[in-house]
């Protein structure tokens, strides 16, 4: 039994390994949190912004340099949201700069595989998020997650969720206005 668990982990230790490789060999470097992606490639310091090309669409991405074969080029596996995505171009070590790009997720609750759907993908399943605060969730993400968790507690004490209580404090405001109707085998789906 224990050859099969350590095949398994001898397994698990060569995709990790593949992926890294992956990931290293890219012509870019990025990283992600839950609600967006950061691209970042080295050019030559000499360069400036009139001498990059990027096109940022909501569904694809393009960037390089003017006449030359773009650095990263392909379809996102998810839409972003283009007004609050952008670029620029900063000093970077060893005389270089940094092309870095900002991609704002739509879905802001979804890990992304890779950049580029043609780009090696990474297993998701392993990225472990940072801690977050529920301070720092913006206004509707932070009212969906709180009603969440409210939902989740009344369940476990055997209460009505907040959808359950909005359904019976209707019925019971209808009831109060017809009294003349019998509720008694009235149920609430």
């Amino acid at each position: 039994m224990s050859d099969v668990t350590e095949l398994t982990r001898a397994e698990e230790a060569a995709a990790r390994a593949k992926e890294q490789a992956e990931q290293e060999a890219l012509p870019y470097k990025w990283t992600q949190t839950i609600g967006d992606v950061d691209i970042t490639i080295l050019v030559p310091g000499n360069l400036k912004g009139k001498d990059m090309v990027v096109e940022i669409r909501k569904q694809s991405l393009t960037a390089g340099i003017k006449g030359q074969e773009p650095v990263i080029k392909g379809d996102l596996p998810h839409p972003i949201l283009l007004d609050d995505s952008t670029w620029t171009l900063s000093p970077a070590p060893a005389g270089q700069k940094a092309l870095e790009i900002h991609l704002e997720k739509h879905n802001k609750l979804e890990w992304w595989p890779h950049v580029v759907t043609s780009a090696p993908k990474i297993d998701v399943s392993k990225i472990v998020p940072e801690n977050s605060k529920l301070s720092d969730l913006e206004g509707e993400t932070r009212a969906m997650v709180e009603k969440m968790m409210y939902d989740q507690r009344q369940k476990e004490m055997g209460l009505p969720t907040s959808d359950e209580q909005k359904k019976m404090d209707i019925l019971k405001k209808f009831q109060e206005q017809h009294p003349e109707m019998d509720f008694s085998n009235a149920k609430i789906q």
